[in-house]
């Protein structure tokens, strides 16, 4: 029998975001972009260190320490050792998923015009 297993379950729903973020490495920083976020992890495309190294991610003043578990020449995803409970990494996840249940006809209706056509111009 093969020693495949499945991989666990993530314990945290992820939410796509474009947050532009700094990441610092041990030797350089490197501009990226976190393109999916959870109180958990991260992936930020743009940047890539070698898997298991530690990072900091820079974002609206402040920092958060991340591990890099998987990485590609671009690419990388990271997890958090301390769950986002706070902070300004923490408020874009809110506002994202705040967004997100957002129904886009509510959006059209909310924005649109108050008269329609040429039955408002009289």
């Amino acid at each position: 029998m093969d020693n495949f297993r499945l991989p666990a379950p993530r314990g945290h729903k992820r939410t796509p975001v474009s947050i532009d973020v700094t990441v610092n490495g041990i030797l350089n920083f490197v501009d990226g972009r976190i393109t999916d976020l959870s109180e958990g992890g991260a992936r930020v495309d743009g940047a890539s260190m070698p898997a298991r190294s530690r990072c900091e991610i820079h974002y609206g003043g402040e920092v958060t320490y991340a591990v890099v578990m998987w990485s590609e020449v671009d690419r990388m995803g990271v997890r958090f050792p301390y769950e986002l409970t706070h902070g300004a990494l923490y408020n874009a996840l809110d506002r994202a998923r705040g967004a997100a249940l957002v129904d886009p006809a509510q959006v059209f209706l909310n924005t649109r015009p108050a008269t329609f056509g040429r039955r408002g111009l009289s």
